[in-house]
């Protein structure tokens, strides 16, 4: 089995591989080019970003300092905005919804190694996908790890780590974050 068909099986695949370094290399360089579009050029900005992600809604505002591995696993629906610095690790899909905004200096993590050092030796990466709900506020300096799914509504406080699950209307902080209170979402 190719290491390609490893990784989108969510199974251990070789980080070193050819055909992902070429996805890799794509990504990379279309990260650069955003980069270094000016931030008055906001067509250019949304041409590279459409060519990035694997889909998008309307509104999409990303501020530079934006990085991913493959960005064709990235979705994210209307109104989705990113403050400065952030990252999205897309080894596997990273879908985020409608109305969602994400804190400077974030990350979403769809992606890690072995525990095992013999693992690392052998440069192995798992992934998982991410999923973020609709109106989801993530603050700065967060860090979302492989296979959590945030629900609607969700708040997510400056600084957390999140390693499971948040559920739908929560605000959880903390590392690892942890809900601290539900917040009636009533319109």
């Amino acid at each position: 089995m190719k290491e390609i068909e490893k990784l989108r099986n969510g199974d251990y695949y070789k980080v070193f591989d050819e055909e992902i370094g070429a996805l890799h290399q794509k990504a990379a360089d279309l990260c650069q080019r955003f980069n270094a579009t000016s931030v008055n050029d906001e067509e250019k900005r949304v041409e590279l970003i459409h060519r990035l992600f694997g889909s998008c809604g309307k509104n999409v505002s990303i501020k530079p300092g934006f990085f991913c591995d493959l960005g064709v696993n990235i979705h994210v629906g209307d109104n989705f905005l990113t403050n400065y610095n952030v990252s999205i690790l897309d080894m596997a899909e990273v879908n985020i919804g409608d109305d969602v905004w994400i804190g400077p200096g974030s990350g979403i993590f769809a992606v890690e190694h072995p525990m095992e050092a013999k693992g690392r030796r052998a440069a192995l990466g798992i992934a998982k996908p991410v999923k973020i709900g609709n109106c989801v506020w993530i603050g700065g300096n967060v860090s979302i790890t492989m296979g959590v799914t945030i629900g609607d509504n969700a708040i997510i406080g400056a600084g957390s780590v999140v390693t499971h699950d948040i559920p739908a209307n929560a605000v959880a902080v903390g590392n690892p974050a942890r809900v601290i209170k539900y917040i009636d979402n009533n319109e």
